[in-house]
């Protein structure tokens, strides 16, 4: 088990306007049957009202993936802003960062490009398929919605 803290996510630097994707192309990625498999660095909300608002970030310092029965949990150690022990995955959305967007998306990514109202991603689902463009004003978003054609 590696030991993971978390905290607010904050904005990633380089050329990321500090958006992120929303949680409904999150869902959307989720029911499309992407996988998360926790690490440091990940950022997640937990499915509860209280807490939907509230980004999360995984860091090495005090929470941990446990498994229990075939259930995978991260557990809230040491200090945190609430009282929470933990939380099953099945009660999180990942939100995915452009990185991992980028990775998922693989060889099947041709192009970004810049537009005047954001971004413009080009991918091709296999080599005998026709490319495909996706426009958002958000990077991720726009990775995302180019992972939704090709998934």
């Amino acid at each position: 088990m590696h030991p993971v803290a978390i905290a607010p996510a904050r904005p990633l630097l380089g050329w990321h306007d500090g958006a992120m994707l929303t949680h409904n192309l999150a869902r959307e990625l989720a029911a499309a049957g992407v996988m998360w498999h926790p690490q440091a660095g990940d950022r997640f909300v937990i499915a509860s009202e209280q807490l939907t608002d509230q980004v999360f970030w995984i860091s090495e310092l005090t929470i941990e993936l446990h498994h229990y029965a075939g259930t995978s949990v991260l557990g809230f150690n040491g200090t945190t802003e609430w009282a929470l022990d933990s939380v099953s995955l099945d009660e999180t959305l990942w939100i995915p960062r452009e990185d991992q967007l980028r990775e998922l998306l693989g060889d099947r990514l041709l192009s970004v490009h810049r537009t005047e109202d954001g971004w413009r991603v080009t991918t091709q689902a296999t080599p005998e398929a026709d490319p495909q463009e996706t426009q958002d004003a958000d990077l991720e978003c726009a990775y995302a919605r180019a992972l939704l054609l090709i998934a």
